[in-house]
This record gives C-alpha cells, sequence and structure tokens, in this order.
C-alpha cells in the first residue's frame, strides 16, 4: 500500500491550527493545513512518499499555496519545492531543534514580500545601431572589414567585431540595468539581481520591501512605463514569497525522530 508522508510549503508563527483548504500539492485535493511546535508551524499536505513528480502544475501549486498562507500571515518562510517529511514527528523535532533559528527569521522577516521587475529592449535593431554609433572601434574594423578582401582575414576580423559587439551588448545592459535600480532603491529594504534571458532581455531584479509599499512601487513603474515606453517593456509581479531572500537547507534525510 502507498503511504503517505507529509508535504511542506513553508514555516510561520501560529497559536492555533490553521487549514487553508483542498490545494495540495499533486491534484488530489489534499488539505493545506499545519503541523506545530510551541507556536512555531510548518504548512504541510498529504503526499505519497515514493511519487514524487516535478511538472509546472506541481511548481505552480506550491507556490500557489504559499500565496494562499501570505493572505493570512504577515511572515513567512517558503521553502523550496519538492521537501517531503515521512511523519508529523520529524516536522515537530526539526521545529524544536531549529526553533531559535525559525523564530528569529520569522521576525526579521516581518511584514517583507517580494516584487520581480524584468526590463526588455522593444526594439533590438535601434539597441545595435547605437551600438554602431557609439563604438569607434567596432566602426574601424567594420570598415577594415569592407576594404580587405582576404576571405581569411574577413573571418578572423568579423570573429572580433563579434566579439566587440557582444561586449558592448554586455556592457550596455548593464548600464541601462544600473539605471533602472537606481529609480526603485528609495522604496526597497533590499535588491537580489538574477540572471537575464535572451539578447533584449536587460533588468530581471527581485525587489525586498515591507508590505504596504507596494503601491510606492506601483507608482515607480507607472512613472518608468512612460518614461521608456518608446524603449521597454516591462514585467511587474508582486506580491510574491521572498523566495530570492531566504534559501532554508532542509534535509528530510537527516531528521531525527
Amino acid at each position: 500500500m502507498q503511504r503517505d508522508g507529509k508535504y511542506i510549503y513553508c514555516i510561520i508563527s501560529s497559536a492555533y491550527d490553521c487549514n487553508f483548504g483542498p490545494i495540495g500539492v499533486g491534484g488530489r485535493g489534499d488539505l493545506v493545513t499545519t503541523i506545530g511546535y510551541e507556536g512555531l508551524c510548518m504548512v504541510v499536505s498529504d503526499h505519497p512518499l515514493n511519487k514524487f513528480v516535478v511538472n509546472p502544475e506541481n511548481i505552480l501549486a506550491h507556490q500557489k499555496v504559499i500565496e494562499e498562507v501570505m493572505k493570512e500571515f504577515d511572515s513567512i518562510l517558503p521553502l523550496r519545492f519538492g521537501i517531503i517529511a515521512a511523519t508529523p514527528d520529524e516536522i515537530r523535532n526539526l521545529l524544536n531543534r531549529r526553533y531559535r533559528e525559525f523564530t528569529e527569521l520569522l521576525r526579521m522577516f516581518e511584514n517583507k514580500v517580494e516584487v520581480n521587475v524584468k526590463c526588455t529592449w522593444k526594439n533590438m535593431e535601434m539597441i545595435y545601431k547605437e551600438i554602431n554609433e557609439e563604438n569607434v572601434a567596432f566602426k574601424k574594423i567594420k570598415q577594415e572589414i569592407k576594404k580587405d578582401h582576404d576571405p581569411v582575414h574577413q573571418k578572423e576580423k568579423m570573429a572580433e567585431a563579434g566579439k566587440m559587439v557582444e561586449k558592448a551588448l554586455k556592457e550596455k545592459k548593464e548600464k541601462e540595468a544600473d539605471q533602472m535600480l537606481v529609480e526603485f532603491k528609495k522604496a526597497i529594504f533590499d535588491h537580489k539581481e538574477n540572471k537575464t534571458h535572451g539578447e533584449a532581455m536587460f533588468f530581471n531584479t527581485a525587489f525586498l520591501i515591507n508590505s504596504g509599499r507596494e503601491k510606492e512601487i506601483d507608482n515607480i513603474m507607472t512613472d518608468l512605463g512612460e518614461k521608456y515606453k518608446d524603449r521597454v517593456d516591462f514585467t511587474y509581479t508582486s506580491p510574491l514569497p521572498i523566495f530570492n531572500f531566504i534559501d532554508l537547507k532542509i534535509f528530510p534525510e537527516r531528521w531525527e525522530v
């Protein structure tokens, strides 16, 4: 017979048991509840111990549960996707052993939420045109390629020109990302720059803000959208769990009952 364990979403502080509804990971309609120790709780749902599926649906369900918890609690510690404990006692034992660590983190991140902002250039043809106009060395090597009729030399110079463009694009991304960051610094508590994807994205940053300051971020986004309306597309997601600012390491195989 298949045995269920306890799938874990996040840690909260609560003096009472909670029920967040039948929204658990796995698509079975499992209730999301809490298991606690001395007012410190893990938000959990039943899940088969030996049948864990990594797919977009489950990843999204994990985040949706945490977002549901955020509606009721001002401080949560989100845990990475895919952690399952074998028994409730394993969870209580962990809460006992790391009680001070978890309570201090909950206090540190109280009333904090995450905001994600991505910026993408609308017209890459225009960006490359700017690079061509701004880079004297690139202009020079382009002229040399035109004048040099030796295929070997041309190939070498084209490779060199390609590296120049790549470097110039990287520098341009960094410069414009710094300009964007300045606009947000007056309203944020902390930030983390994440990897960008593709040639057009130059800004992918998570901001840690005090809950309640979302309107201030909204206003900054509105101003930036107007200022760069012909140049940049903005993607703005808020409020989110603070995944970029906390990375709790929990290893069920090491838990001791």
